[in-house]
């Protein structure tokens, strides 16, 4: 059983499949508390479903790609269960997690289905998420068809994973690593200048949704 939060039809918002129609499967419950987080009321409600009720909902949407997020998904241990699902009835999976560590009852980043495409989300400073919370190893398990995804709330929070992408040796050299700017705190624009003067090799991004759904807080 896993405890679902909601389940709709969406635009694929971040990631290189942005833009892509989904199926979105939002899970309940999350161990941490970014200062941006725009999915609080993830954090507690829903109900509790079996997979065969989860995968009977993704196929009346009919869409091919579904992402799974939260919240954070990978708190609950059924979510394996429902990923191989997925990927045995031909599903392109999405899968969000925050790339942080949350103990032994949680299910770990190097046992996600292959096939799963893992969009981890490192958490720069500005999230109020420390550096020690984050699962390093996990991050050196991503291959290519996986990606990091770093929210700037600030230049700090540029500079940190700037530093970290030029260092190098924390994960991957092919791997896809993007760069998205918190809405209403860093300007976009500000951002995507940063990127072309430092010369970084990474991919800048902003939430699709929400620029196509400016006004609208849920259900996109």
């Amino acid at each position: 059983m896993l405890l679902v939060n909601e389940i709709y039809k969406a635009i694929s918002g971040e990631s290189r499949f942005m833009g892509w129609p989904c199926t979105l499967v939002r899970l309940t419950g999350c161990h941490i508390r970014c200062s941006w987080c725009d999915s609080e009321h993830s954090f507690s409600g829903g109900q509790k479903m079996s997979v065969p009720d989860i995968m009977a909902q993704v196929r009346q949407f009919g869409f091919r790609t579904v992402l799974l997020t939260g919240g954070e998904p990978l708190l609950q241990a059924d979510s394996l269960l429902l990923m191989q699902t997925l990927l045995d009835e031909g599903h392109r999976i999405l899968l969000e997690t925050s790339g942080t560590l949350m103990g032994p009852r949680a299910v770990s980043l190097q046992s996600v289905p292959t096939g799963v495409h893992r969009v981890v989300d490192l958490k720069a400073p500005g999230s109020g998420i420390g550096s020690e919370k984050i699962d390093w190893d996990g991050l050196a398990s991503l291959g290519p068809a996986d990606e990091i995804k770093v929210v700037c709330a600030h230049q700090q929070d540029y500079q940190w994973a700037r530093d970290l992408v030029l260092e190098g040796g924390h994960w991957a050299k092919d791997l896809r690593i993007s760069f998205s700017p918190v809405q209403d705190s860093l300007p976009a624009k500000d951002l995507a200048q940063w990127i072309l003067d430092d010369g970084l090799d990474v991919c800048f991004q902003i939430q699709l949704h929400k620029a196509v759904w400016p006004d609208v807080d849920r259900g996109v």
